[in-house]
C-alpha cells in the first residue's frame, strides 16, 4: 500500500508540474496544471490496475524483481535522455526533472512487479538449466494423505515441492466445511502442509499462478504441471490417468507404498490375526502391519484368533495387494495325503 501511495503521489505531482511548466505563459496555467494532476492520478491508477492483474501470475524469486526494476530504470533513463534533448530544443527546461520522475516511477514500478512475478520464466544461465531443480506439484489428496511429509523427513526426496494457491484455497474450503469428516480432512491437510514448511529436509513454495478459464482444480493442476514442466504428485486415480494422457509425469504415493511392501512368495509362512469374515463362505480376513489384506481359507470361525497360515497366491491390483492363504494345518494335511 505504501508503494502504491508513493506511485500515485509521484504521478500526480509530476502531472501537475509538467502541465504547469508546459503552459506557464498561459493565463490558464493553474487550471491546466490541475488537469495535469488529474491525468497523472489516472495514469497511476491504471498502472496499479495492471499490477493487480500481474499479481495473479506465479511468483518465484525476488531476484527477478531486482532485475526487472533495473531494466525498467534503464529504459526510463534512455527515454528521459531522448526527451531531454527534444525539450532543450524547445527551451523549456523546467519540465525535464518531472518527466524523469514520471518515467522512473512508472517503469521502475512495472519492472519491479513484472520481474518478481514472472521470474520463473527466465533462464538465467546454462548452468542453471543443467542443474535445474526437480519440481513436484502437490495436489489436495496427497497433502491430506500425509505420507508425503514422512517421505520428505526420511531424506529420500529432494528438489522443490510446489503447492498452488488454488490447492491451498481448496484445503481451506474443505477445512471450513460443515461436514465434520471433511472438516477433519481439511484441517489435517493444513497441519501436514505446515509441518512440511517447517521442515529443513525439503523446500515448499506457494505459487500464485491460476488459470481462470479452466474450471476445476484437477484441470488447473495439469495445466500448471505442463507449464512448469513439473511432476504431479497425487493419490487420485482419475487425476493420475487424465494427467498421463496429457503427457504429465505422475508420481502416485499409493504406487510407491505398494512398491515398498515386503515381497511375499507362495509357500511362505506367516502369523495372522483373523479380524472378520470374508466374502466367500468359510473365509476369514486379516491384515499385515502395512495394511495388506490376508484372505485365509477355512478361518471363518477363528475371528480374533492368531493363526499360522501358508501363502498360496498373491494378487496385485491398482488398489493394493491381496494375499491368499490357507491354514498351516490344512496345508500340511494336503501334503501328507
Amino acid at each position: 500500500m505504501i508503494i502504491r501511495a508513493l506511485l500515485v503521489l509521484a504521478c500526480s505531482i509530476s502531472g501537475y508540474f509538467i502541465a504547469y511548466y508546459m503552459t506557464a505563459t498561459s493565463s490558464y496555467a493553474y487550471l491546466q496544471a490541475i488537469i495535469g494532476f488529474i491525468i497523472g492520478l489516472v495514469v497511476a491508477l491504471l498502472v496499479i490496475r495492471v499490477e493487480q492483474d500481474i499479481r495473479k501470475q506465479s511468483l518465484r524469486v525476488i531476484a527477478g524483481g531486482v532485475i526487472g526494476m533495473f531494466i525498467g530504470l534503464l529504459i526510463a533513463l534512455i527515454l528521459g535522455f531522448g526527451l531531454n534533448m527534444a525539450i532543450r530544443i524547445t527551451q523549456n527546461q523546467h519540465v525535464v526533472p518531472w518527466i524523469y520522475l514520471l518515467l522512473t516511477g512508472i517503469l521502475g514500478y512495472l519492472g519491479l512487479v513484472l520481474g518478481s512475478k514472472k521470474a520463473e520464466e527466465f533462464n538465467f544461465s546454462a548452468t542453471e538449466n543443467k542443474n535445474s531443480i526437480d519440481q513436484r506439484l502437490l495436489d489436495t489428496s496427497v497433502i491430506i494423505d500425509g505420507r508425503i511429509a514422512d517421505i520428505c523427513d526420511t531424506g529420500f526426496m529432494d528438489g522443490e515441492l510446489i503447492v498452488p494457491r488454488f490447492v491451498l484455497n481448496e484445503l481451506q474450503f474443505i477445512a471450513d466445511s460443515s461436514d465434520s469428516m471433511k472438516r477433519s480432512r481439511g484441517r489435517r491437510g493444513l497441519d501436514v502442509l505446515n509441518r512440511m514448511q517447517k521442515s529443513s529436509a525439503i523446500h515448499i513454495e506457494i505459487v500464485e499462478q491460476d488459470f481462470p478459464k479452466i474450471k476445476g482444480v484437477d484441470g488447473k493442476l495439469v495445466a500448471l504441471a505442463q507449464k512448469l514442466n513439473a511432476k504431479l504428485m497425487t493419490n487420485d486415480y482419475n487425476l493420475n490417468k487424465v494427467a498421463e494422457l496429457q503427457g504429465v509425469r505422475v508420481l502416485n504415493v499409493n504406487e510407491l507404498a505398494n512398491a515398498m511392501k515386503p515381497v511375499v512368495l507362495p509357500g511362505e509362512q506367516m502369523l495372522v490375526k483373523i479380524i472378520r469374515e470374508g466374502k466367500e463362505q468359510g473365509q476369514g480376513v486379516g491384515y499385515l502391519d502395512d495394511g495388506t489384506m490376508i484372505i485365509v481359507d477355512s478361518a471363518q470361525k477363528m475371528i480374533n484368533m492368531n493363526v499360522e497360515v501358508i501363502v498360496t497366491s498373491v494378487l496385485q491390483t491398482t488398489a493394493g495387494r491381496m494375499i491368499f492363504t490357507e491354514l498351516k494345518e490344512a496345508a500340511e494335511k494336503k501334503s501328507n495325503d
